[in-house]
């Protein structure tokens, strides 16, 4: 039977690309999550014990970690998504996907020749990728229980609370660790207005060219965007 975690990986490597590899091999436990943090540096305290994705570059290949604490499975066990989404369940899959998300665009990146997975820039592109496909995710697991197959207003207004508006940048000490979730969060809130604008076909088209963008371009896409919505000329 397959797995969550495995729909999800072929979910997304039938929008953009395979990998190769069962991401989900890459699962590690509370220890090493331990010890991965400790490595990673002082930021890291500040980062979610919930679900954490650990990348490393060594001879030429990526190792990858992802850590999902027992809580958060015990929640998704308890409350599956795939018999539906609701307060109980939102919040932890949100998390379960932007980590599954974080591994594999870090993946076909690599793939792609680029190895400064520490820049900032690297960092901000997994970030602000994870939230804008996570939106997308979502939107499908509620059009699935839905008698139309469409998502309401009120239905994107719930995943956006949840997604966007819920989180609390602000709270991290850290100032680049702030800086990096305000921007992101409010730049994938901006993509996603846009995405919602957009048919079936026309939106694969443009995420698949969006994800091909480095964060800069992606940036300057989305203001661009943003600069042409009734009321701001």
């Amino acid at each position: 039977m397959m797995t969550l975690f495995s729909e999800i990986q072929r979910l997304f490597e039938r929008t953009y690309a395979a990998v190769g590899i069962n991401l989900e091999d890459c699962l590690i436990d509370d220890r090493r999550c331990h010890q991965l943090s400790r490595l990673a540096g002082a930021t890291a305290v500040e980062l979610s014990e919930l679900a954490r994705t650990f990348l490393r570059t060594a001879d030429n290949r990526l190792y990858i970690g992802i850590y999902y604490s027992r809580w958060l499975i015990d929640q998704l066990e308890k409350n599956d998504p795939r018999a539906g989404i609701s307060d109980a369940n939102i919040q932890s899959l949100i998390a379960f996907v932007e980590e599954i998300n974080h591994a594999l665009h870090a993946s076909l990146q690599f793939k792609e020749g680029l190895r400064a997975i520490a820049e900032e820039g690297f960092i901000r592109n997994l970030e602000l990728q994870a939230q804008v496909d996570t939106y997308l995710v979502l939107l499908m697991f509620v059009a699935f229980f839905r008698k139309t197959q469409k998502t309401s207003l009120m239905d994107r207004r719930w995943l956006r609370f949840h997604l966007f508006q819920s989180k609390t940048p602000n709270a991290y000490h850290d100032p680049n660790l702030r800086g990096r979730y305000l921007e992101t969060t409010e730049l994938a809130s901006s993509y996603t207005r846009y995405l919602d604008t957009l048919n079936g076909v026309r939106r694969i088209d443009e995420i698949r060219r969006f994800h091909s963008l480095d964060y800069d371009a992606k940036k300057t896409q989305i203001l661009a965007l943003k600069d042409r919505e009734p009321g701001n000329n």
